[in-house]
């Protein structure tokens, strides 16, 4: 449990409806206008109930990203060999979701949320990123000399993920070579493997 307090034990019933409750008012209202009675109404539960398991607003939305109630799920890059077309494939994946006009403004409530609170940060990170999946995709295409040697695979990680965040701060138009052009950008030219067509 997340940010819970010692207490009786949580009714899983209970606890569905209020991460659901947390979700669909978040999605509706955003971060700043959530609130704990509103939540508590939707829930059919009192606002004590809350408070005995989940001591924020901000504890709530965490437990909703990590139960993948607010995202999609993870956006997992796929491990083809070909690491410009799985990571092309990958922001064209994100980019779908997020200009999407109702995911575009849930986006920008889960980065309000998110510069006020590290743990959203940081799963929300996850949730977009997949963050071990990309590492290990990274890692995979290090080990195989699709990458140059040297390269600072966590920052470019982070590159890929802050690319995507400031296409949605700044609502940057996409088109269809979009996600080609980032990931080109990023990744610069790709060493040859013998053998690789």
């Amino acid at each position: 449990m997340m940010g819970g307090r010692r207490g009786a034990p949580r009714s899983e019933a209970a606890r569905i409806a209020i991460l659901e409750a947390t979700a669909s008012r978040f999605a509706e209202h955003g971060y700043e206008h959530l609130t704990i009675e509103g939540i508590a109404a939707q829930a059919g539960v009192g606002k004590q109930t809350i408070y005995r398991w989940w001591k924020t607003k901000t504890a709530l939305v965490a437990e909703c990203l990590l139960e993948g109630m607010l995202l999609p799920g993870s956006f997992i890059p796929p491990d083809t060999g070909d690491l410009g077309r799985d990571l092309t494939g990958w922001v064209e994946g994100v980019l779908r979701f997020i200009d999407d006009p109702d995911s575009a403004e849930l986006m920008h409530s889960l980065l309000a949320a998110a510069a006020t609170d590290e743990q959203i940060g940081r799963m929300l990170r996850d949730a977009l990123a997949g963050d071990s999946a990309l590492s290990t995709r990274l890692e995979s295409a290090a080990a195989t000399g699709d990458l140059a040697p040297g390269t600072p695979l966590r920052e470019l990680g982070d590159a890929l993920v802050g690319g995507l965040v400031l296409r949605v701060i700044c609502r940057t138009p996409t088109d269809m070579g979009s996600a080609a052009r980032f990931v080109g950008a990023l990744l610069g030219p790709q060493p040859h493997r013998s053998g690789k067509p």
